[in-house]
């Protein structure tokens, strides 16, 4: 009998044991039940998108770089097709050792060494980072037969960026470089860091730089089925890259040659507007630079060359250097006079050479006539004293006033970013320029000399021509610009950009009249006659020589004396045709004495190309590029029949309408030819 409960009591155990695991076996496929159906039902969704994305890869497809041309069609910019030789510093191993071994390969160079390592400390770990450009085919075969050896190294066909011209209008155009750390972070924090996936250059200076984004395109992507290691075995899906719009320029790259030519290796700048559209014809900085040193890295020497010279060049002296006005200032303040009633034309002041004002002797140069002077007399032979006596009339207030809306001191809003403003002074700028208290007072004799475009006036050669072009416009002055049009890269048509609308200063008819009658006198009978003896057409103008470093009033200026950066700025403004201008000019060339003999003749030179499609004869140019020279010698080449007339052996005939123009991108992209003390 107790055995039996013995058993039974087993039984009961046994069961109770079998139930809770049975119930734990059920829990748990209960709970793999729920698994399931939380992962194939609620996770679905989600689970087979990042499946998906395991096997597939988004590549993006860099768009070709729009190209840049002047208003007939030349290009100015343009791409092309090359291999480069492209190491990956996380797959590549000992990058010295690859390096060295590639050497014996293909050439590279110090030059190249030191651009890698630099594009490598900016860049990440994973990235591919070119150690050689432009392979030549053989060069090509000769690593694709070694590539085993090499991992982590590879050939690729990139676009290249090439500005046919060198360096003629450099400044303009600009040139695009590697985006470095501080662009990268700026352009992943924007609204186009989609459109830059890919992307390794961009826009640096000049309409490279402000139109970025009208060039740049619009960045395609391909979707690729990927192996377990991450190679692509198929193409899945692919959406196109668009090019970037094709931007035309209102330059005339022809007349931008001529005056480039023309200074020759003295520094400078001239700006050609037109007065009727705000178009700037020719916008030169000398001197220039080769825009090609920059587009795969430039190396150290030709920075150090660059960035060190005494000259400059890499100073966009059009938009970016301020100069007294000199004596160009002179019709301006004519009609500041003539505007808020200080003077009429008639008014007569006596130049007797000099003029004292609180005790000072303020002079006149050596070769002014002086005499009785009316307002005609005065611009035509570039009375000091005329206007010594002016600017005390009207103060430094009234002078800014006037100023202002012309221009001068001001942004203009050209189309170009590094714009600077300059200086027109007032008694309130100049209390908020200097620190010291003694220092923002503003003294009366401080205004005499701005009268004659000294003091502390310093405007850009832009601004000048902007205040030219919108005077003798009979003051109804446009915002300049250096972009006309854009042409879409996908439909091919042209657009034309439109013009901003232009600001009426007010002035009176018949007050520009007396301006633009006293402008052309100076080209007939005062300080720039010689230089337009014999002109095919009637131009206006205005000489100017403006300190480049002050003097005491007891030293007498002696170019032979002084160091050849401490001479006078020669520069000159001129319109023409003198009844209904066209162009309007502002030149300046530094250092180089009287205005007469050096910026005039550089403007007689671009009217005529620009007015009779006169090219200079060979000695002309020679002695012109010297300053050696007024009025044109020899016998002037008609600019039609020129061949070679830019770099690069392009022909004048031949040249693309504006109205139909093609965007040429890739390795087939060719350049259009082209056929065919301040004093008088």
């Amino acid at each position: 009998m107790t055995e039996l409960r013995n058993v039974e009591a087993d039984l009961s155990r046994f069961r109770a044991r079998v139930l809770v695991a049975s119930l734990v076996v059920l829990s748990c496929f209960a709970l793999l039940a729920a698994r399931l159906v939380y992962l194939q039902v609620y996770r679905h969704t989600d689970l087979s998108e990042q499946a998906e994305s395991n096997r597939t890869a988004v590549v993006p497809i860099v768009p070709n770089r729009g190209l840049i041309l002047d208003r007939n069609g030349v290009v100015l910019a343009t791409n092309y097709s090359a291999y480069t030789l492209e190491i990956t510093p996380s797959k590549a191993g000992n990058l010295d050792d690859t390096i060295t071994a590639l050497g014996a390969v293909v050439d590279i160079q110090p030059r190249d060494k030191r651009r890698f390592k630099r594009l490598r400390e900016e860049s990440k770990n994973f990235e591919s980072l070119p150690i050689r450009t432009r392979l030549t085919d053989e060069e090509v075969a000769r690593f694709a037969a070694q590539r085993f050896r090499f991992p982590g190294v590879d050939i690729k066909a990139r676009l290249f960026r090439s500005y046919p011209y060198g360096e003629l209008a450099s400044h303009v155009v600009g040139y695009i470089g590697r985006i470095n750390a501080q662009e990268k972070e700026a352009i992943d924090s924007s609204e186009d860091e989609g459109n830059y996936r890919g992307t390794d250059y961009i826009g640096k200076l000049g309409i490279e730089q402000s139109f970025e984004q009208q060039l740049h395109g619009t960045t395609g992507v391909d979707q690729v089925e990927t192996s377990a290691g991450g190679r692509a075995v198929r193409k899945l899906a692919t959406s196109p890259a668009s090019p970037g719009d094709t931007v035309m320029l209102s330059i005339d790259i022809k007349l931008q040659h001529l005056v480039e030519e023309m200074f020759g290796n003295r520094r400078g700048a001239l700006v050609a507007i037109d007065p009727k559209t705000g178009d700037v014809l020719a916008f030169v900085s000398k001197p220039t630079f080769d825009p090609n040193l920059f587009v795969d890295g430039i190396d150290t020497e030709s920075w150090q060359a660059l960035n060190e010279s005494t000259d400059k060049p890499l100073l966009n002296r059009a938009l970016r250097g301020t100069y007294p006005p000199g004596s160009t200032y002179k019709p301006f303040m004519a009609m500041a006079a003539l505007h808020t009633g200080k003077r009429t034309a008639g008014t007569l002041i006596n130049d007797p050479l000099y003029f004292m004002f609180g005790g000072r002797r303020f002079g006149s140069p050596e070769n002014e006539k002086g005499g009785i002077m009316d307002m005609n007399r005065s611009i035509v032979e570039s009375s000091n004293v005329y206007y010594y006596s002016l600017a005390n009339e009207m103060g430094v207030d009234a002078i800014h006033d006037f100023m202002k809306p012309l221009g001068f001191g001001q942004i203009t809003g050209i189309d170009i970013n590094g714009e600077v403003r300059g200086i027109l002074p007032s008694q309130d700028w100049k209390k908020q320029y200097f620190k010291k208290p003694e220092a923002k007072k503003w003294f009366a004799g401080e205004t005499i000399s701005l009268g004659i475009g000294q003091g502390y006036n310093s405007f850009t050669m832009l601004q000048m021509a902007q205040a030219t072009a919108a005077l003798v416009n009979g003051g109804i002055k446009y915002k300049p610009r250096l972009v006309i049009g854009t042409q879409d890269s996908v439909t091919r048509t042209m657009k034309p950009l439109p013009l901003a609308e232009p600001e009426n200063l007010g002035y009176s008819a018949a007050h520009v009249a007396v301006i633009r009658k006293a402008l052309v006198g100076v080209t007939q009978s005062g300080t720039s006659a010689k230089v337009f003896a014999g002109a095919g057409y009637l131009s206006g103008g205005k000489t100017g020589t403006a300190q480049a470093v002050a003097l005491s009033t007891s030293t007498k200026y002696n170019s032979a004396k002084l160091e050849e950066s401490q001479r006078d700025h020669s520069l000159y403004v001129a319109m023409a045709p003198a009844d209904d201008p066209k162009i309007a000019i502002a030149v300046i060339v530094e250092n180089a004495g009287w205005g007469a003999a050096a910026a005039a003749p550089l403007a007689r030179r671009a009217f005529d190309y620009v007015l009779l499609g006169q090219y200079p004869s060979e000695e002309d140019m020679a002695a012109v590029k010297l300053g050696q020279v007024g009025a044109p010698m020899g016998k002037p080449r008609k600019a039609a029949d020129m061949t070679n007339l830019l770099p690069g052996g392009a022909s004048v005939a031949g040249l693309v309408p504006s109205s139909n123009l093609a965007p040429q991108t890739g390795a087939d992209a060719k350049p259009v030819r082209l056929a065919g003390k301040t004093s008088p």
